[in-house]
């Protein structure tokens, strides 16, 4: 049952993940880094706060009282992942949601998956499994098979990419859904992306012992309840704040570059509706690390948790790439080879699950 609760929650943080960036798509007159900040601050300020108030009571003296290093790994981690959030919104804005999340999350299962064990390889910690471990093991070689699948699938994916710009630069009149395709950046700020949005999940670890204290505070006035939901709640405040940094002071340099400062202010836009869908379009990202975290504390922050949850992500925003019609005027043989792609790395998703599911 445990279990199961886990793999539900990490499809409601995935289809929150996969559904974002829909409501930024009603914002009009808006240049990209003034709809995207105001949708950060609810992100990575706003709600954080709010739903830590909600579900931890005196959060703010777990963090005061956590060691330094804790909160400034933690925090570091935040910065780096705010850079992959950053580039991730930049790789589906020029490749999609469909092609665009495919890519970012495919990347960021594999580095998720695999940079952890390369560390714990040269500083050993208890219960914490090296690359070494990995190749020795059936359990971990099954997790390293699905990685390369993975790879494999995000090979085939960019195929579909490029097929997709050379058929479309012919059809110059063509009706598409997203006018600001371009390949060659698309897929480089998606590789970075994908990169350092693994991150968070390192933050995630960083920040463990934040969290612990949540929930042994929990559990002592809830016996034999079990783990509590939302402690990562407590951890997500530090981690965001990271991610907030980043973005903010990238944001700023745009509005200034771009001279798009006025955008706030510019009542030629429907400024209320404006600040509405850049609001829910944060407060529904936010929701992917608030069920994340139910879903990590009913299976464990490891592959398993990690890559489930990016499955349900690059399947939620393949089904909006169709609804919206990002593939429309491709030949049929683009369209299967993205559909292959994505199978192949929902495939690699289920080996590494089978994988950690075996581990005992």
């Amino acid at each position: 049952m445990q279990s199961i609760l886990g793999v539900i929650f990490h499809f409601i943080g995935g289809f929150a993940s996969g559904s974002f960036y829909i409501p930024y798509k009603k914002v009009k007159g808006w240049a990209w880094e003034s709809f995207w900040i105001v949708g950060g601050i609810f992100s990575w300020l706003f709600v954080p706060f709010l739903a830590a108030w909600l579900t931890i009571p005196g959060f703010m003296d777990i963090i005061s009282h956590a060691d330094g290093n804790t909160k400034f790994y933690t925090y570091l981690f935040g910065v780096l992942w705010g850079i992959g959030g950053l580039t991730y919104g930049l790789g589906v804005r020029y490749l999609g949601v469909a092609l665009g999340s495919s890519i970012i999350l495919g990347l960021c299962s594999v580095f998720g998956a695999l940079i952890p064990s390369f560390y714990y390889q040269l500083y050993p910690k208890k219960g914490k499994d090296s690359i070494s471990i990995l190749m020795n093991q059936h359990w971990g070689q099954l997790v390293l098979l699905g990685i390369v699948v993975c790879v494999i699938g995000i090979i085939i994916c960019g195929r579909a990419g490029m097929m997709k710009e050379k058929e479309l630069s012919g059809q110059k009149d063509i009706n598409t859904s997203n006018k600001e395709y371009k390949f060659g950046l698309g897929i480089f700020v998606s590789i970075v992306s994908g990169v350092l949005s693994a991150c968070f999940a390192f933050g995630i670890d960083a920040g463990k012992d934040m969290a612990h204290v949540a929930n042994e505070v929990w559990k002592s006035t809830h016996t034999g309840q079990g783990e509590f939901l939302f402690q990562n709640n407590v951890t997500y405040i530090v981690i965001l704040l990271g991610g907030l940094t980043t973005n903010f002071i990238w944001c700023m340099v745009l509005n200034a570059r771009n001279k798009t400062f006025g955008d706030y202010t510019n009542t030629k836009t429907p400024l209320v509706a404006n600040y509405l869908f850049s609001a829910l379009a944060g407060t529904t990202w936010f929701l992917q690390f608030f069920f994340y975290g139910m879903g990590e504390s009913k299976l464990g922050n490891g592959a398993s948790s990690w890559i489930l949850h990016m499955a349900f992500i690059i399947l939620v925003a393949n089904i909006w790439g169709l609804v919206l019609k990002e593939w429309k005027g491709v030949s049929k043989k683009a369209l299967a080879t993205v559909i292959a792609g994505i199978a192949v790395i929902m495939i690699s998703v289920l080996i590494v699950g089978y994988g950690n599911s075996i581990k005992a």
